[in-house]
């Protein structure tokens, strides 16, 4: 199983979701290992509830072992992957939007929240009476999802900010253990991370993350430890992994598009044009429209 990818949902899946404009679905069992959708999906939180089996879920630089029933929250800007046992069964899961959550009132920064943010508690195991109940909310929430009640979707909500709320009552998991060869596994999710915001295909895009600093934010490690990782296993720096990604979308661009140079400059994160030609003859010795017009 590659890293980062998410378990349990399907590409198909999160296009019938942007096909229906549904900001919210609950599904039923599936495997720890079924088919997974790619890592670029950053708009969907989720919400697993794992009923028996044994898996790892695996994080940056830690990871924890569910053996029983547990509730696991995942955010789609922390990379993780989910190895299982086939036989591993995912008694419910649901997909939604943060815009879900916040329509018709005020409600959780998942943000800031302990159960999603980067180096929060992501895992909360179960005894069988709290499995009991969280698994009757999810079945409320998959009957309601069919019915034809026009506030349905209030409904949904409240159940979904109900299994929130048990969560947060619960004590946070503390079976975390380190997996082996952490610094390849950092290395690894620092690059998967860089080559997901490619390739820029939009004027209305820019990149989120544009310094080592950033990344190591969204792996919530110290970015000397990111460096030290990515350094230790590549024998490059994070900066020179981003500087030279970043070029090769530049001279894709200059090739490829009619952007003019402001334009590939804002897309690709420069706040001024000045900055990215300085950037970009720094690295190449000529300009970028000294580039497009030898091509």
């Amino acid at each position: 199983m590659s890293l980062p990818e998410e378990a349990g949902i399907t590409d198909q899946y999160l296009q019938n979701i942007n096909t229906e404009r549904t900001q919210f679905r609950v599904a039923d069992t599936c495997t720890a290992n079924c088919s997974l959708a790619s890592y670029n999906r950053r708009d969907f939180y989720k919400i697993t509830l794992t009923l028996e089996g044994n898996s790892i879920l695996y994080y940056p630089n830690r990871a924890i072992e569910i053996n029983g029933p547990a509730l696991v929250f995942t955010t789609p800007m922390i990379p993780y992957s989910w190895e299982g046992n086939p036989e591993t069964k995912v008694g419910h899961f649901c997909v939604f939007t943060k815009e879900f959550l916040q329509e018709n009132g005020r409600t959780h920064n998942l943000e800031e929240s302990n159960l999603f943010k980067p180096g929060g508690d992501p895992v909360y195991f179960l005894n069988d009476l709290q499995a009991d109940y969280i698994n009757s909310i999810f079945n409320r929430m998959k009957l309601e999802q069919e019915s034809e009640y026009i506030y349905k979707h209030d409904l949904i909500r409240n159940y979904l900010n109900l299994i929130i709320h048990e969560a947060i009552k619960m004590q946070p998991a503390i079976a975390y253990f380190s997996p082996q060869k952490a610094s390849s596994r950092i290395a690894k999710l620092f690059l998967d991370l860089l080559e997901k915001q490619f390739p820029v295909d939009s004027q209305q895009y820019t990149l989120i993350l544009k310094k080592a600093s950033d990344y190591a934010d969204l792996l919530a490690i110290h970015v000397n430890h990111l460096n030290a990782a990515v350094s230790e296993v590549t024998g490059r720096s994070t900066t020179h992994h981003i500087n030279n990604r970043i070029l090769a979308e530049a001279r894709s661009l200059l090739m490829h598009t009619d952007w003019n140079v402001a334009e590939i400059a804002r897309s690709l994160g420069f706040d001024y044009a000045s900055y990215f030609n300085n950037f970009f003859k720094k690295h190449t010795g000529q300009t970028p429209m000294t580039l497009r017009k030898t091509l």
